[in-house]
């Protein structure tokens, strides 16, 4: 969340009042379930860490049974989470109450349309932008469904108080229906006891369609719109926003992704669309009582009403009505053959008497939830009247466009009678709704690493007897046989009868449903195919080869675009030799002419970090983009990047409207997309009014950093680069020296962190590490990230950037340092850098990462701790320096606040992690006591917000 955003405007007494609330429900609660005696321990320990006093707190843990901890872990869980409810619900409050009385904030829509509207490409810019948020499953979302479904009715519940204040709302009741869910949350598992399965990714993240993105969207989208006309602008069909999804498409490094999880992600989504679309139809089903006797209606309304099954007699004069319930049928048939499986081009029907169940029950309530928008019974019963029918009779929608045409009539009708005052409202929203989400909702990314599609296309030339091990070949042989089959050989590689490896029939099976999710719901279901660890021409040519075999590619054309994933810092920097050689190629540029000249490219954020440390992989993911965007203008191609942003700093993340504006000047090109990822989603789309803020920023700061020329993009920029060249070139060398360099390291890291329980905790489908747990080489970047943040290290955020810096500094002092405040004023990349540097310096508690060096057995090893714990004090004291400030956080009152509120709490789920490890390690727990280690996990991990 960027809380920085609304810094004036927060009532800091409003949430002081609120959170005080909340602790006295928890401790009251808490109390009654432990009895006075630990609850005391409790209240001694909350004390002792408001005071900072950690040495006595960290006596009393010490003595803690272990059963003790149970209750008292919990509670410290909880009690940052509330306050983030808290926080959260002040914010939904504000964003509301400044759009209510006009105020300006940072990335506000209407201020950025002001600042558009006066330049002459003003509709073309408004018109073609589109950015996507894109939801991946990386498993840092450590609380359970069920939790974040006690976290939203408290949220609602919150939202009441000021009503509660004003005497609006019954004081007693509100309270008493507070207390029963604190109480709720208080004695539910917080953590699976089953890993997460793919299926279970998919629908939980669908929950926040329901909860936020479909209204969030469409509001945003009519404003948006509306602040344009009001401007002069008239927009046709713009879509700022639009939805990506990673989840059951991405199988990088998780064998559970399969193609039927492609398909299962396509057709739930495609169901919680219909679903909302069928809601929304009833409901203007209901509304639109006009009476023929009082109103006209145009003769293709009177048509589709004469189709509807709804004979009521009450019905005869209310022609909209039975028009929408006709709609309405169309719709369920829709749903229906989709939930059944059935991808057949053919037409579907279904008998009027679709519309006598549904009359027959109406008291059946019509819900967006993701359930089922008809019980089993009824269901069956509709079913059953299928077979046998004409064609004349009710059609199911082949398109989302068709839906779109029969609701046009009616709008038309109105406005042609008018009506113009009742098409705005619910119509409105559900016409603006078809054009984003259509039925596919989220376009789904398909992801697989390059060496698998080699494997595979490697057995297809050997099985063809076109070459025996392609794998041997140089690059350019490579090159040379991918692209004669490319254009030269019409073949379809798998179709011999010879014996295809498991990989291999995966992997083709994947495409081909790929293929048939695209016939039935629209080009859009799919439109990217990455591939990670993209180091070589081949590795594009390679996936061609793939999408060739079931007909998503020919030499003219693909359905599919190929992106590369550059990752590494070696990646990254050959990746500009890699684009230029792909740009290159004629039926490359066949395949980029049918994608609009449009050509993306994803940058990998932790990867990178990972590799080459903060410093190196930020420099040299800016410098990727610039010469990337370079190579596509000499092509005439319009490069656009997927920025594969996690939540922390080391992976990417900060705050966005600064991420975003601090890129390169014309690294957007109309488009961009940015992965969101584990609790960040929940935290920035956990509610409507939280969604449409976060919207709201994404694309303010993406229209900013199009038209907005800052002085930094030509002033001294060679200066700048030079600097900045020399000083990364230092801090990859510094990180690498100790990450990949010191033989201790590695045991320092998995013996002073808690990655055993992170890598065992069930947060996630998919393996912590491609290989093997035990090499920092193979581990994910998420856990990696993740287990720092437990021990409050924050390493990959900020090692080797405090002496990169004093080394140059150290070359002149005087005028280094000042030039460098100077880049900090005037360079918004510079800026966004050490703001995310000050910020994780922030979250960081080298007291208690102390505590986990020593965790070390080998006196040696624990040395490390000392090198870092001395890198991070001069890293503070530079970054201060550069900044002017006398202490962290000092541009960013609201954060400071609410670090201050969180921090004590779950610093002692910190100790209290601590001694649970040193007991596991002991042999002292059991299985089932090993799970508390989780709880301090899913507390700590609630604390910091964008833990992973």
């Amino acid at each position: 969340m960027s809380f920085n955003k609304l810094e004036s405007y927060s009532n800091k007494e409003v949430i002081r009042e609120e959170v005080s609330i909340l602790t006295d429900l928890l401790a009251d609660i808490t109390q009654n379930i432990l009895g006075p005696e630990t609850f005391e321990k409790i209240s001694t320990m909350k004390d002792l860490a408001i005071d900072s006093r950690y040495q006595e707190l960290k006596a009393i843990v010490e003595k803690l049974t272990t059963d003790e901890m149970v209750y008292i872990s919990r509670y410290f869980s909880i009690l940052p989470l509330l306050i983030n409810i808290s926080e959260d619900v002040d914010l939904a409050y504000e964003i509301n109450h400044q759009n209510n009385v006009n105020r300006d904030y940072l990335g506000k829509l209407s201020t950025t349309i002001d600042l558009i509207s006066t330049r002459e490409n003003a509709q073309e810019i408004l018109e073609n932008l589109n950015v996507v948020p894109v939801l991946t499953a990386h498993p840092t979302q450590v609380q359970r469904k069920t939790m974040l479904d006690l976290t939203n009715h408290i949220h609602t519940l919150l939202r009441q108080h000021r009503d509660v204040k004003a005497g609006l709302v019954n004081e007693k009741k509100w309270l008493a229906n507070l207390r029963r869910y604190i109480e709720l949350m208080m004695q539910t598992d917080m953590i699976r006891e089953k890993k997460l399965k793919v299926t279970n990714e998919i629908t939980n993240v669908m929950e926040y369609y329901n909860s936020s993105f479909l209204q969030a969207i469409t509001n945003f989208m009519l404003e948006y719109k509306r602040l344009a006309e009001e401007k002069g602008i008239h927009l046709e069909n713009p879509k700022p926003i639009t939805m990506g999804m990673w989840i059951g498409g991405d199988r990088d490094g998780n064998p559970y992704v399969t193609a039927e999880t492609l398909k299962l992600s396509a057709t739930v989504q495609s169901e919680v669309i219909l679903n909302y679309y069928i809601d929304k139809v009833y409901t203007l089903y209901r509304n639109f009582s006009l009476s023929s006797k009082f109103s006209e209606t145009s003769e293709a309304v009177m048509k589709m009403a004469a189709l509807s099954s709804d004979k009521s007699v009450y019905r005869e004069n209310e022609p909209y009505r039975r028009a929408f319930h006709y709609i309405q049928s169309k719709l369920i048939q829709t749903l229906l053959y989709l939930k059944e499986g059935n991808f057949s081009s053919e037409g579907h029907h279904l008998a009027d008497k679709v519309g006598e169940v549904l009359n027959a029950n109406a008291s059946v309530s019509v819900t967006n939830n993701g359930k089922e928008i008809i019980p089993n019974y009824i269901q069956s019963r509709i079913t059953d009247t299928i077979d046998g029918l004409s064609k004349e009779q009710v059609l199911s929608y082949k398109t989302a466009q068709e839906f779109k045409e029969d609701l046009l009539v009616i709008r038309d009708s109105l406005l042609e009678h008018n009506g113009q005052a009742l098409v705005t409202g619910e119509l409105t929203e559900l016409l603006q709704a078809v054009d984003v989400f259509g039925f596919f909702l989220a376009s789904i990314d398909m992801r697989q690493d390059s060496s698998v599609h080699e494997a595979c296309v490697a057995e297809l030339l050997a099985s063809a007897n076109i070459v025996k091990d392609y794998s041997s070949l140089s690059e350019d042989e490579k090159c040379q046989v991918l692209l004669k089959q490319l254009l030269d050989d019409p073949r379809i590689l798998s179709a011999t009868h010879v014996q295809k490896s498991e990989l291999l029939q995966k992997e083709l099976a994947i495409f081909k449903t790929a293929r048939e999710l695209k016939d039935v719901l629209g080009e859009e279901v799919i439109k990217q195919n990455i591939i990670s660890h993209s180091t070589s021409v081949s590795d594009l040519l390679e996936l061609a080869i793939m999408l060739k075999e079931v007909g998503l590619i020919d030499e003219n054309g693909t359905r599919v675009q190929i992106v590369p994933l550059f990752e590494t810092i070696e990646d990254l920097d050959n990746s500009c030799d890699t684009m230029e050689k792909y740009l290159s190629l004629p039926i490359a540029q066949k395949w980029i002419a049918s994608k609009d000249n449009y050509q993306e490219i994803m940058l990998g954020y932790s990867d990178s970090n990972k590799d080459g440390g903060y410093l190196s992989s930020c420099w040299t993911l800016y410098k990727a983009q610039q010469q990337l965007t370079a190579i596509g203008d000499k092509f005439g191609v319009k490069i656009t990047f997927f920025h594969g942003r996690g939540g922390t700093v080391g992976r990417g993340g900060g705050p966005t409207y600064e991420a975003i504006t601090s890129q390169p000047l014309r690294s957007i090109n109309d488009r961009i997309r940015l992965t969101e990822q584990g609790e960040v989603i929940g935290s920035k789309y956990g509610n409507k009014d939280a969604a449409y803020y976060n919207l709201e920023m994404l694309v303010s700061a993406a229209i900013n950093r199009m038209v907005t020329r800052k002085k930094s993009d030509t002033h001294t920029s060679n200066e700048y680069e030079r600097i900045m060249d020399q000083v990364v070139e230092r801090s990859y060398q510094i990180y690498r020296d100790l990450v990949f360099g010191d033989e201790r390291f590695y045991d320092y890291f998995f013996e002073s962190s808690p990655i055993k329980a992170i890598s065992s905790f069930n947060i996630g489908s998919r393996p912590a590490a491609r290989k093997t747990i035990t090499e920092i080489g193979g581990l994910r970047a998420i856990p990696w990230v993740f287990s720092w943040s437990q021990s409050r290290v924050m390493f990959p955020g900020w090692y080797g950037v405090g002496s990169s810096f004093k080394e140059f500094i150290d070359e002149d002092p005087e005028k280094n340092l000042a030039f460098l405040q100077f880049m900090y004023k005037r360079w918004p990349f510079f800026q966004s850098l050490l703001s995310n540097v000050d910020m994780v310096l922030s979250k960081s508690n080298m007291n208690i990462a102390f505590e986990y060096a020593q965790l070390c057995e080998d006196k040696d090893v624990q040395d490390i701790f000392n090198i870092i714990l001395d890198e991070w004090q001069l890293t503070k004291k530079v970054i201060l320096a550069i900044e002017g400030h006398d202490e962290l956080l000092a541009e960013n009152a609201y954060l400071k606040d609410s670090l201050d509120y969180r921090m004590p709490y779950f610093n002692v789920l910190n100790y209290i992690q601590l001694e649970l490890i040193k007991r596991q390690r002991r042999g002292e727990l059991s299985p089932e006591q090993e799970r508390l280690i989780h709880i301090t996990i899913n507390g700590i991990a609630t604390g910091l917000r964008n833990s992973g």
